[in-house]
């Protein structure tokens, strides 16, 4: 379908409701949270990994730090009934607050931070940070805080004492990354007990955290005609809401008790790091809900290796539109736009997992849907990003597609999207998991 044949986007429901799920979730532990919160509203109920499961039909999801697994088993489902799998990440690059953070220099309190991901560091200078994340307590539980208020900054140099700046921005990320919060000697433990204190809790039962910091600046629509949406996030929280959103409305659908797969969101957490963790992609967590849920219905392993030999995972993640002041850096056959729909992410190196076979499972999806979609390949000169997707599908042996959206600015501290995309590809993965 050609861009001039897309359906025309009137009802901006959906980007509103993605707009306040990215306001009120800047790490990934609250993007857990609020994903959560829309599946138990559509009925879905979480289940503890040190409980037994039974097999009964319905929805049900599995939380584990800032990862998230969720299924529903219609009534229809055998043991040996395949998966329908979203996969998705709830990480974002950003500056995260190392394990002793009070530090400062020249009557200046400031906090060490690490650099998490791949960041453009000159999209952190001179931005107003709140801190977010999670304390843990001595009992082990723990309490996720938000703090959406300018608490630090990362100043940047004037240009009178760095007149060749415009020349070339060079940032030294252990002396030139660290942000200030204050006047001041240093304030051993200050830090935390003003978080634990903003969070209502004595500093002294909080024996571990882990906190980031997030630009305060709130998502916006952007343009003359309010077509384009500015936030943070956008990679790849983007992502999760869509598939959220995708699952909540496909099993709330009539018919949902004849789906002939099981559909599946899985939203990973450290795909930015390189997905090695235990609630990475490269970790078994998938992989064991997805037996668990077989065993539970009676499956053997026989019907395990026939559930897995059918199933198909779609990974969603950002793609990059065509820059306009950077086009040549871009392949030239093939130029994703905003508002162009969901693209198809294709690399014959396996960076992506698409092969022809998934191609027609992705342009099925979006034609059920009745949503455009387009191609991206990188530029032979330039090299390609991964994702989820070859993880996913060499760890489990499923096939699997690498999708998502057009994009300007990746993994800035703000992003840039087409404000119809979002629900285009919502769209697109409800009916990939309706099937």
């Amino acid at each position: 379908m050609s861009t001039a044949d897309r359906p025309v986007f009137f009802d901006r429901t959906h980007t509103d409701d993605l707009i306040a799920f990215l306001a009120a979730a800047p790490s990934p532990y609250h993007a857990v949270a609020g994903a959560a919160e829309r599946l138990e509203k559509a009925g879905f109920r979480q289940v503890a990994e040190t409980d037994g499961w039974e097999g009964t039909t319905g929805g049900r999801y599995v939380i584990r730090g800032g990862a998230l697994i969720a299924w529903y088993v219609p009534k229809s489902a055998g043991p040996a009934t395949p998966f329908r799998v979203v996969g998705t990440h709830t990480d974002s690059p950003n500056l995260r607050v190392k394990p002793l953070p009070d530090t400062g220099a020249a009557g200046w309190r400031q906090v060490a931070v690490e650099i998490y991901g791949g960041v453009p560091l000159n999209t952190w200078l001179d931005r107003d940070l709140g801190l977010s994340g999670r304390l843990v307590l001595r009992d082990g539980s723990t309490r996720l805080v938000q703090l959406d208020e300018p608490l630090l900054r990362v100043p940047q140099l004037a240009i009178h004492l760095d007149r060749q700046v415009n020349d070339g921005l060079k940032l030294d990320k252990q002396r030139h990354l660290t942000p200030i919060w204050g006047l001041g000697k240093v304030d051993e433990g200050g830090l935390i007990k003003y978080v634990a204190e903003r969070a209502q809790l004595d500093a002294s039962a909080v024996v571990g955290w882990d906190l980031m910091t997030h630009d305060v600046q709130p998502p916006s629509y952007l343009g003359r005609d309010r077509e384009l949406l500015a936030a943070p996030r956008l990679d790849n929280l983007l992502s999760v809401h869509a598939a959220t959103a995708a699952l909540a409305a496909a099993v709330s659908a009539e018919g949902a008790d004849r789906l002939p797969y099981i559909p599946v969101l899985a939203a990973f957490d450290h795909e930015e790091t390189g997905s090695e963790s235990d609630t990475g992609a490269q970790g078994p967590l998938l992989g064991n809900v997805l037996e668990r849920s077989i065993h539970a219905r009676g499956g053997t392993m026989e019907d395990r290796a026939r559930a897995l030999a059918g199933t198909v995972c779609l990974s969603s993640d950002m793609g990059h539109a065509v820059h306009p002041n950077y086009s040549e850096r871009h392949e030239p056959g093939h130029q994703p736009v905003p508002n162009g729909g969901p693209i198809l992410k294709v690399n014959v190196n396996n960076r992506y997992a698409t092969d022809g076979v998934g191609r027609a499972v992705f342009a099925g999806a979006c034609e059920r849907a009745g949503v455009p979609w387009q191609t991206f390949v990188s530029n032979n000169a330039m090299p390609c990003g991964t994702t989820i997707g070859p993880i996913t599908a060499a760890r489990l042996g499923i096939t699997t597609v690498d999708c998502g959206i057009a994009a300007l600015s990746m993994h800035s501290a703000r992003e840039l999207c087409g404000a119809e995309d979002p629900y285009l590809l919502a769209s697109a993965l409800k009916a990939f998991l309706e099937g």
